[in-house]
């Protein structure tokens, strides 16, 4: 597009983040270019040159109805199917619960389901801590951590990722930390 073809208060696509968006100029930016809102997703943004917008959105308002604020708001572009809805024009309880669909490839969890994450290695060093009768320095405690299978790791000097975020921990909370140095090099579990 030129800039001539611009006109402030119309909605244009644009491309966002290598998406095409619909977009609404706003205003003229006194910096050049414009301020707009990406309709997708309402938040405003600045089209820096006409070379991001691809031309009018066909079929869309420069604000957006009611009959349309479900397409707009799930992020979908010209491509968005409208949400179905109750005949007072209200989202069914199912649809007011879920927050916008996950990008395309992502799977989602059920509500309800619970995912498992993988213990980090701070977790796994308080773990072998717990165990050890004994202070033990971090290559034991990272070492032990890989033997009972509490945690792995395929970074080069995984001891000294460990011994930093247990100093780390010390420092940021202090009395209320899982660590405690006894000497040189040496932790306990406090």
């Amino acid at each position: 597009m030129k800039k001539d073809d611009v006109k402030i208060g119309k909605v244009y696509m644009a491309k966002v983040t290598d998406k095409l968006v619909p977009v609404r100029i706003d205003a003229e930016n006194r910096y050049g270019g414009w301020d707009a809102t990406n309709l997708a997703t309402g938040k405003k943004i600045r089209i820096k040159s006409p070379q991001r917008l691809r031309g009018e959105a066909k079929g869309r308002q420069a604000s957006p109805s009611p009959k349309n604020v479900a397409a707009v708001s799930t992020g979908g572009g010209p491509k968005a199917t409208k949400s179905p809805t109750t005949a007072t024009g209200a989202k069914t309880p199912s649809q007011a619960t879920t927050g916008p669909e996950p990008a395309k490839g992502a799977t989602r969890a059920k509500q309800g389901d619970v995912k498992a994450r993988k213990p980090s290695g701070l977790d796994a060093a308080a773990r072998v801590l717990a165990e050890a009768d004994k202070p033990l320095a971090v290559k034991e405690i990272v070492s032990t951590a890989f033997e009972r299978g509490y945690w792995k790791s395929d970074g080069v000097t995984p001891h000294a990722t460990i011994y930093s975020a247990i100093i780390r921990e010390i420092a940021t909370k202090g009395k209320d930390s899982r660590f405690k140095k006894v000497e040189r090099g040496k932790f306990v579990h406090a």
